[in-house]
């Protein structure tokens, strides 16, 4: 089963840091695979830029070993035609060199693209010069990666800037997690089905569970990671927005300024997190390998690498029904989930219902994108009502077939962002409401005396974090389980 694929309009693409990692590992290879599969057209042109002085071959030659390191079976014959696309302007982000170039290699006729894959530090100087030359016309679209600032006032600035260059209308500010297809299933699942959205509610579900885990450290960029940690790195952008689309009211209608707004209103009805409601930690050396401040430089270090915390929505739909985010590095497995879980039934006529786990609705993001909903049946067989607990899988790689093609994330972003959609895109007010919320929590830690907790790499985070669970007569799911 192959999804329905809808060409988007003719369009040139201008990649800066065309070079990067990102660009070579994702953003370029997810090009190609749109290209394969007949969605970008003929006239369609991806312009990498970047400050590293290569001719149109040599950068050519590198995109293609890039896409065999990606796509290992990708074919020759479709790597060829798709590189007849690209073309590469060596370009100086701050100075002169490459801009005049970059004016008379866009077209006049066609959307424009400029996707800003570099440092933060570049997006106002990027567009205030794409402004100046005169290349930001009204079907011109600016992408800019996160972090979105590291603060309320570093957002709000940077929104300034960027809002001098482009309307609101031409940003789009782009975090992959809502690219994923289960992430957007969940809208569906919700707003597309009579079945759940009636106990979508306070009233039935108990709590939610939202946990991002890595199993890896930060061995390579602990230096960069160290400025942020997880609250800014993750917590104010992915978590945030699978918080999101899972507590909001439902729109009037499918579109981005209806989305957006009730994802806003979330943001907004949170409470503030208690001191003892949060728990930072940092992973320890352990199984032959180093610690968090080895692989951050860093000895002294009180950046976190995991979070938990219990968050609570105060509106009429999730009044007394917490959330609780967690997320880390060096975790026991590589797993992204949203867990509801349900209430009991208010009178058991079962004994043996007594220490079931509840039915709970699992959203798996990774790996093995899918959906679970685990339910409680009669054990088969005789000997009375032995009851037992079962899932039902919707694994999308088997229930649609051994065939689909699931999209990256980028694929799909950068396709919504030709269309001009920016339905799974953030808005400014959005990224500041999120900012404003998180900013009270980093002054916290930063007038404490506490440091992060530290925790045995490979398990499920410090013990502090259990206890914010336990606390409440609850558990956390097990990771990788």
């Amino acid at each position: 089963m192959v999804a329905c694929v809808i060409p988007v309009k003719p369009f040139d693409l201008v990649l800066f840091g065309a070079t990067g990692d990102l660009a070579q590992r994702k953003i370029l290879p997810g090009l190609f695979q749109r290209f394969t599969v007949g969605q970008m057209p003929d006239q369609a042109r991806i312009i990498g830029a970047a400050r590293s002085a290569l001719s149109g071959n040599a950068f050519r030659t590198a995109l293609s070993a890039s896409i065999l390191k990606a796509i290992p079976d990708a074919v020759a014959g479709d790597i060829t035609a798709f590189l007849e696309h690209v073309t590469y302007i060596s370009i100086d982000a701050r100075g002169e060199r490459g801009w005049a170039d970059l004016a008379k290699t866009l077209r006049k006729d066609v959307i424009r693209a400029f996707y800003l894959s570099v440092g933060p530090s570049l997006f106002a100087p990027i567009a205030a010069r794409l402004k100046t030359s005169g290349m930001t016309t009204r079907e011109a679209r600016i992408v800019v990666e996160k972090p979105f600032g590291h603060d309320l006032n570093s957002a709000h600035a940077l929104n300034a800037e960027l809002g001098q260059c482009f309307s609101e209308g031409q940003i789009y500010r782009i975090d992959h997690y809502l690219g994923k297809e289960t992430v957007q299933n969940l809208m569906a699942l919700r707003f597309a089905n009579a079945l759940f959205e009636p106990l979508w509610n306070s009233q039935h579900i108990d709590h939610v569970q939202i946990t991002v885990a890595e199993s890896l450290g930060v061995k390579g960029r602990g230096e960069y990671y160290d400025k942020s940690g997880a609250l800014r790195d993750m917590v104010q952008n992915h978590l945030m927005q699978l918080l999101c689309l899972t507590a909001m009211e439902p729109p009037s209608r499918f579109e981005p300024n209806a989305v957006r707004d009730e994802k806003l209103k979330v943001i907004r009805a949170l409470d503030p997190v208690a001191p003892g409601d949060i728990v930072r930690g940092q992973y320890r050396a352990g199984n032959g390998d180093e610690s968090y401040r080895d692989h951050a430089a860093n000895p002294n270090s009180r950046s976190e690498c995991f979070v938990a915390m219990k968050v609570q929505v105060s509106n009429w739909r999730w009044a007394g029904t917490p959330f609780y985010l967690r997320t880390g590095k060096k975790l026991r497995a590589r797993m992204s989930e949203i867990a509801v879980v349900f209430r009991d039934p208010p009178h058991s006529i079962f004994p043996a219902m007594q220490n079931r786990r509840g039915n709970a609705l699992i959203i798996r993001l990774q790996p093995d994108e899918g959906i679970t909903l685990r339910m409680t049946i009669k054990d088969p067989g005789p000997g009375g009502m032995r009851l037992t607990e079962v899932p039902l899988d919707m694994t999308f790689a088997e229930a649609l077939g051994s065939d689909v093609i699931v999209p990256d994330a980028y694929e799909r972003l950068i396709m919504d962002v030709i269309r001009g959609d920016q339905t799974l895109f953030m808005r400014g007010d959005e990224v500041e409401a999120a900012w404003d919320w998180i900013d009270p929590i980093e002054q916290d830690w930063a007038e404490s005396s506490a440091k992060p907790a530290p925790y045995d790499p490979g398990g499920s985070g410090p013990e502090d974090a259990l206890m914010l669970m336990h606390r409440d007569a609850r558990r956390w799911r097990e990771i990788g389980g």
